[in-house]
């Protein structure tokens, strides 16, 4: 008993560290972020002219220009459009495919496996002028769905790594008492097995989510007007005058704000994700 009171007192100021320590990484991750609200909460005057910790003369002009100006709502939608469009297409084809590396063997199946990473490796800008010109060709250049097609070669390989190391855990068996008390295929798999492996969904729809929104050389390649996302929107954003920095901050302020949601609604599928070891 005295060695376990001892041992435990010996801990606890490794704990208190620990914990100083997190504080620390916290608070320290936290100063851009709070930097870029204290920005769009400023003039440019302000912004340009003096170093202070807090706005002097607290503005909302910044935020009332993007709620105001079509080209810039507009972009947050577009984004949203092709989020969405990507991440259902990369789950669509990605649970398929993964349910077949999990359940069955067949000729070239880890070569197979292993060239579909390799194109989740390569960087976006060699795919970049070669999508330009296929999507201008075919008439889909500055569309949603160019956008999101262009992002399933990037997520669908992650998506069916992710998922096929899911569907390894459940069991064949499952299956296999499925067909005997009469399922067919499609509704073993949506009312049977899906449920199974609902935290993998969560996770892929995440990370497909998460690279969609944050992705810019695409975006901005494959688009001009009627598709240009927030990202790429804030890209050009340069007057005679220079760069509208308040504006831009609000903006940047108000693309944190989706991702901050998506994190929070999936926040249990994912700790369950980095529990099982795939993610």
């Amino acid at each position: 008993m005295a060695e376990l009171v001892f041992s435990t007192k010996k801990r606890k100021p490794w704990i208190k560290k620990s914990a100083v320590i997190m504080i620390i990484y916290i608070l320290f991750l936290l100063i851009p972020i709070y930097w870029l609200l204290n920005m769009s909460l400023k003039t440019n005057n302000e912004i340009l002219g003096q170093f202070s910790m807090w706005p002097e003369n607290l503005t909302f002009a910044n935020y009332l220009v993007i709620f105001t100006d079509p080209s810039w709502y507009w972009g947050y939608f577009n984004s949203i459009i092709y989020v969405l469009l990507n991440t259902v297409i990369s789950l669509a084809v990605a649970l398929p495919a993964a349910y077949a590396f999990s359940r069955y063997s067949f000729m070239g199946d880890k070569h197979l496996f292993f060239w579909l990473l390799t194109n989740r490796m390569a960087p976006p800008a060699v795919f970049a002028l070669p999508f330009f010109q296929l999507y201008s060709s075919v008439g889909l250049f500055d569309t949603h769905i160019a956008v999101a097609l262009a992002h399933t070669l990037f997520n669908v390989p992650l998506a069916v790594w992710i998922l096929e190391g899911f569907m390894r855990g459940v069991p064949k068996e499952i299956d296999e008492t499925a067909y005997i008390d009469g399922y067919g295929f499609f509704t073993f798999f949506a009312k049977i097995f899906t449920p199974l492996i609902s935290s993998g969904i969560g996770v892929v729809a995440f990370f497909c989510f998460m690279f969609s929104w944050v992705e810019l050389l695409l975006s901005r390649t494959l688009t001009s007007v009627d598709a240009k996302s927030i990202a790429a929107t804030m890209t050009r954003t340069v007057s005679a005058a220079g760069l509208d920095w308040g504006v831009l901050s609000a903006a940047g302020i108000l693309t944190i704000i989706p991702g901050a949601l998506v994190i929070y609604f999936v926040r249990n599928h994912i700790a369950k994700g980095f529990a099982m070891g795939r993610v």
